[in-house]
């Protein structure tokens, strides 16, 4: 695994904590995807990430953990995660790729 994907990951999981949606869009390409079935919705671009930043971390207080990172090539990773926030618990996975530069370019989410 390339460290720039464990990078992205923390720094990720850092400004999401952080409510910064504004550092979160940075360590994101601008045609970045994020899948999460378990919201029912598929997000695209800055502003999809806008969307599910500020409407599932901010809006719900969601404060995550890393519990596991594998690396699944040389730019992408599976993440295992603790999510807690106004809605209780849940534990998910993010499937994170990021490009040559280490932005984030597609996140696929879902909780277990």
């Amino acid at each position: 695994m390339h460290p720039a994907i464990g990078d992205a990951a923390i720094a990720l999981v850092e400004a999401t904590n952080a409510y910064d949606v504004n550092a979160v869009l940075a360590l994101f390409t601008a045609h970045a995807v994020i899948d999460d079935p378990s919201t029912g919705h598929r997000f695209d671009g800055h502003a999809g990430v806008r969307d599910y930043v500020e409407r599932f971390f901010v809006g719900f207080h969601t404060v995550t953990r890393i519990l596991s990172l594998e690396g699944m090539g040389a730019v992408s990773a599976r993440l295992r995660v603790d999510f807690t926030g106004d809605f209780g618990h849940e534990v998910g996975r993010l499937d994170l790729s990021v490009d040559a530069a280490g932005l984030s370019k597609r996140i696929d989410a879902d909780l277990e």
